[in-house]
């Protein structure tokens, strides 16, 4: 591990520990984003963590990048969720967006003085971003207008710019998709209610509705052509960040059980030294070892072939095991893991909420189960051993059973 990521990566532990832990309980009551704590993330250098450093950004590869979220993780996952999505969007514009775009947004959105979010969900279409509806018409000054509304858009009413994905044409497919920076005080841009979300209150969540807004061409990120292309790669990215966050809640979940099993006493010993216990987060602690190897495995993959395949293995088994984790440390406590203090409850809620979001764990095995069957076209037919199933026309195959 480089000197560079060991710090930053401490800033992060610190920021969930000091940070994060201590408000969050807060943060849900009030319902609001605690811009004051982003505040300090832009200070601490965790806004713009794949971002050059000539714009303010840290530079870092995508592989140690968001080994972040895994510290800020054991703060709050949807905390940790919402700064990978700003961190994406921010690699995005500074690497893909215009020079005059990055004159104007690259180094407040590396230093967190503006937050940026992603928007590509819509009400009808959920994970199959072929259904879009969102349209933008390029007008004779370069000019775009858009229209059309997003769904499931974080940081709702508190970011800057949306990153939004549109269709510039009714034909069908994707070739006529691209990506471009809406700025939140845009003419035209609202939303909707926000979404009732008990777990992650504070994380604003609702509709973008679009009407006739127009964009400067300045602001185009991706253009004609490659908007699926790049919001499927930001996809993965964000799967595996999802992956990363959920380590730290596991571990948060796994100390909190281990610090009450440790001093619980029950038939005449405390509840760490029963085996039934020991078993039980042995098994979390395990799961959390392995997801730990298979985040950072996926990390390094992103932007390879196999990028997206690993992504979807992170996605797919990370959260289930966050899930599991948060679960059986709630068991752990008996009846004090249904107490608010103990947080467990809340854990318990985020890594559900994060086996959906950026595509449900269902969606992660539709990709590793098209992955398998390209595998197995490229394998040789199995031998159907003699007597069995054989006929004149296909001897030896297990083709002819």
């Amino acid at each position: 591990m480089s000197e560079k990521l060991s710090a930053i990566l401490e800033i992060a532990h610190t920021h969930a520990t000091e940070v994060i832990a201590p408000s969050v309980d807060a943060w849900n009551a009030a319902k609001t984003w605690p811009r004051d704590a982003s505040d300090k993330a832009g200070a601490a250098g965790l806004m713009g963590l794949y971002a050059p450093e000539e714009l303010g950004g840290q530079g870092l590869p995508l592989a140690e990048g968001i080994q972040v979220y895994e510290q800020l993780g054991l703060g709050d996952g949807a905390y940790a969720f919402a700064l990978s999505m700003h961190n994406i969007c921010t690699f995005a514009g500074c690497g893909y967006g215009t020079d005059a775009f990055k004159d104007t947004w690259a180094r407040d959105l590396t230093s967190g003085r503006k937050l940026a979010n992603f928007a590509l969900t819509e009400p009808q279409s959920g994970s199959d971003p072929m259904q879009m509806y969102t349209r933008a018409t390029i007008n004779g000054d370069g000019t775009w207008t858009i229209s059309g509304k997003k769904a499931w858009v974080s940081l709702a009413c508190e970011a800057d710019v949306y990153f939004t994905v549109v269709k510039t044409s009714d034909a069908p497919g994707h070739k006529d998709m691209a990506m471009i920076a809406i700025p939140a005080d845009a003419e035209g841009i609202s939303f909707g209610p926000l979404y009732d979300t008990p777990s992650y209150n504070f994380l604003p969540m609702s509709e973008m509705h679009l009407d006739r807004v127009v964009v400067s061409e300045d602001n185009i990120i991706l253009p004609i052509g490659q908007g699926l292309q790049g919001s499927l790669m930001a996809i993965d990215i964000a799967r595996v960040s999802i992956a990363s966050g959920c380590c730290g809640l596991m571990q948060a979940a796994l100390d909190t059980a281990l610090s009450y099993a440790k001093n619980r006493k029950m038939f005449g010993g405390k509840n760490l030294d029963l085996d039934g216990i020991q078993w039980m987060l042995g098994e979390v602690a395990t799961d959390l070892e392995a997801s730990k190897l298979l985040y950072r495995k996926a990390a390094e993959a992103l932007g390879t072939p196999e990028g997206p395949l690993m992504a979807a293995h992170a996605k797919r088994f990370v959260p289930d095991a966050a899930v599991k984790a948060a679960n059986t440390c709630t068991q752990v406590l008996g009846g004090m893991g249904l107490l608010q203090p103990y947080g467990l409850d809340r854990l318990s809620r985020l890594a559900q909420m994060l086996r959906i979001v950026d595509g449900t764990t269902e969606i992660s095995r539709v990709v590793i189960g098209r992955a398998l069957q390209k595998r197995a076209a490229t394998l040789p037919d199995l031998p159907v051993p003699k007597g069995f199933g054989e006929t004149d026309e296909n001897p030896g195959s297990i083709a002819a059973e």
